[in-house]
């Protein structure tokens, strides 16, 4: 599988896969990805559903398809089921304690010429709110492919969020395994622990640092719950130095995580580069947000050598 395929054309390539294997599988979507998911709706009549823009009803109507033997698997945009349908994933998903699968686009600032109503920074936070959700960032085709199909029967609601950029690391298939990070480069100097897209400028930091003879060792998340704490921790005894990297705000996001394994560790320097406690209001390009905020390459290294000074 090519490490630049469209995730979004591999999650409708997915469902076919997985929907012609599989008789319990049921898309149902929030008016989007109609042509990619065609081929779905052709080679299993009667399981593909558009609700259109009624996102809460979609919940309670997929909770009641897995209420009778069903696996479903919702899709939409990230705020219209992180935010707006918060209450039916809580009630009718959480507190039932059935199993499904939410498939979202357009998290972060993806959508970024949309503005704020198109925008999700706090999706982790909302979805791990929810006992016993499952929480996946999956940043490439294959990542996507192989962690839906290790989990999507697994008796949890598990969350997918698949972003616009894909980081464009190839891995092995049996490198991804839902639940357990990925060791990407080894360093003695200083962690990075990322997720999503900016794994990318993450690999170029560590070039650009390694030039200068500092190493980088890179962890990379691609399941944000469960949390991979053993491989964080190991990481991070070593260095004594992490910088967090993720497309999300502080409250609630992975830097949470890494900062309580820091301080049980102790003595550990900690830097985080997230979204702000604060709206995105300026219009601009994804990797415009990304330069802006500091989630680039050029960003990273330098709260790197901050931290290291």
């Amino acid at each position: 599988m090519k490490a630049d395929k469209d995730i979004r054309q591999q999650f409708a390539d997915t469902m076919l896969e997985v929907g012609q294997a599989d008789s319990r599988l049921v898309v149902v979507i929030g008016d989007i990805s109609h042509f990619k998911l065609q081929p779905f709706a052709e080679a299993c009549p009667g399981r593909f559903y558009n609700i259109g823009i009624l996102e809460p009803t979609m919940i309670s109507m997929s909770a009641g398809l897995s209420k009778v033997g069903f696996l479903p698997v919702v899709h939409t945009i990230a705020p219209f089921i992180a935010e707006r349908s918060l209450e039916q994933l809580k009630l009718d998903f959480g507190y039932q304690a059935l199993p499904g699968n939410i498939v979202t686009v357009g998290s972060a600032f993806d959508y970024s010429n949309l503005g704020c109503s198109h925008h999700c920074y706090s999706d982790f936070a909302l979805f791990k709110s929810i006992p016993t959700v499952q929480v996946t960032f999956p940043a490439s085709a294959l990542e996507f492919d192989l962690l839906f199909k290790q989990s999507f029967d697994n008796a949890f609601l598990t969350t997918f969020r698949i972003p616009a950029q894909s980081h464009g690391v190839e891995w092995k298939p049996e490198e991804v395994k839902f639940g357990k990070g990925i060791r990407v480069t080894e360093g003695a100097d200083v962690t990075v622990v990322v997720t999503g897209p900016q794994l990318k400028g993450a690999i170029e930091a560590h070039r650009s640092l390694a030039r200068k003879g500092l190493g980088v060792e890179i962890v990379y998340l691609h399941t944000i719950r469960p949390f991979d704490g053993e491989i964080v921790a190991s990481s991070i005894s070593k260095t004594r130095k992490v910088v967090v990297v993720e497309e999300h705000q502080r409250t609630g996001g992975i830097g949470q995580e890494v900062l309580e394994i820091a301080h049980g560790i102790g003595g550990v320097r900690f830097a985080s580069l997230c979204l702000p406690e604060a709206f995105v209001r300026e219009y601009r390009s994804y990797e415009g947000h990304c330069s802006g905020l500091g989630l680039d390459a050029e960003g990273i290294v330098n709260s790197i050598e901050s931290l290291l000074r």
